[in-house]
């Protein structure tokens, strides 16, 4: 296997459940917020200034510091148009670029089609979590899903190496015989990928030192394992993990604070453990959720809406502020919602061309142009 440890690294970063982002970046400076939000809002003497319009959720001060770094683009009013407000159906259309059909492919995963053609390498791309968003999947592209990378592997518990050779002989004689049909050429390749990469994947831990000690929440122990196999050169381009529910119907105040408190120091000690490996300009991370909330409060939290905040971090980021902030104004609202006024694949084309080095138009789903915050 050929490694590329000076390859460019892109982790994804799900905000599940519908993050509110006016209570991410607030307009702490516009009192249609607080006329808006009578009961669910952020002060403004608790608000982190960027301006004197708009600023971070207290909670997020570790996030902050990577903005005063020059390490955050901060991507405002992203979305598309005609908004839907069903988390299944608002994923899917982030997960796979199509706005009208129901997409058959994930951005992702054609983007690691692009990186590895030929599927030389199983483990181009993983995800850290249970199952496989829809986001990496795609035709004949391999994708591993880590639940817990101590534990990852085939016969992980055999220690004695010539047991353990007889027990993956005997697997890759159950998955990797020869088929006679489709189906059975399918469950062949399947099995022989996820024996190769369990196989590689086992070893990263022990291969990882740092001296950063991340914090014991799922979102901090996700980063860390992405930062161990990606410590590792084995290949692995795209990294995938979840953190949320964001889906703040009620008690949304100390659940999303909480929420955002968990991501920014795990995003931090993340940034830390990239620069004392030498990997903090190779690297970037999105952070995107299927929707917004709606401008009014409920009472206790905020129901779905649509017009969102999206985040690029990573030491060769320009860092800044990216897309008009939406207008508050009720003459400008989507249906009580935010408007957009950068549609999502611009964020995805820029990712592709700028960053991955493949072709934006076919992981983006067509032409949408690109946002300069990348150097």
């Amino acid at each position: 296997m050929v490694t590329k440890s000076n390859a460019k690294n892109l982790v994804v970063v799900q905000l599940s459940g519908g993050n509110d982002a006016l209570n991410t970046i607030i307009p702490y400076g516009d009192e249609l917020y607080y006329d808006n939000r009578p009961f669910v809002n952020v002060p403004q003497d608790k608000v982190l200034p960027i301006d004197n319009y708009i600023g971070f959720n207290p909670s997020m001060a570790p996030l902050k510091n990577l903005y005063e770094n020059g390490n955050v683009a901060i991507i405002n009013g992203i979305g598309y148009a005609e908004p839907n407000r069903s988390h299944f159906r608002a994923m899917d259309i982030w997960h796979t670029g199509e706005t009208k059909s129901v997409g058959t492919e994930g951005w992702l995963g054609r983007a690691i089609r692009e990186l590895d053609p030929r599927g030389e390498n199983v483990l181009t791309g993983v995800n850290f979590g249970r199952g496989l968003p829809r986001a990496l999947f795609a035709k004949d592209v391999p994708v591993a899903s880590v639940g817990d990378l101590n534990t990852y592997g085939l016969f992980p518990d055999i220690e004695d190496d010539e047991s353990r050779n007889i027990a993956l002989n005997a697997f890759s004689q159950m998955y990797g015989g020869i088929g006679k049909d489709t189906i059975a050429n399918f469950f062949s390749q399947t099995g022989m990928d996820a024996m190769k990469g369990a196989d590689i994947l086992r070893r990263a831990p022990k291969m990882y030192s740092s001296t950063v000690e991340y914090a014991n929440t799922d979102i901090s122990q996700s980063l860390k394992s992405i930062a161990q196999v990606m410590f590792a050169d084995i290949g692995t381009r795209v990294f995938y993990a979840q953190h949320g529910s964001f889906d703040t119907h009620s008690g949304e105040i100390a659940s999303h604070q909480k929420l955002w408190s968990e991501l920014s120091i795990g995003l931090s000690d993340f940034m830390s453990d990239l620069k004392e490996h030498e990997k903090d300009k190779d690297t970037i991370i999105f952070l995107f959720s299927e929707f917004g909330r709606r401008i009014k409060d409920n009472g206790a939290g905020t129901d779905h809406g649509s017009g969102g905040v999206a985040f690029v971090i990573g030491g060769d980021v320009k860092g800044g502020l990216y897309g008009r902030y939406p207008s508050l104004n009720e003459k400008d609202q989507v249906e009580g919602d935010l408007a957009f006024n950068n549609d999502f694949r611009t964020t995805y084309s820029t990712i592709a061309e700028k960053w991955l080095g493949v072709d934006p138009e076919s992981v983006s789903n067509g032409n949408f142009g690109m946002i300069n915050f990348l150097n």
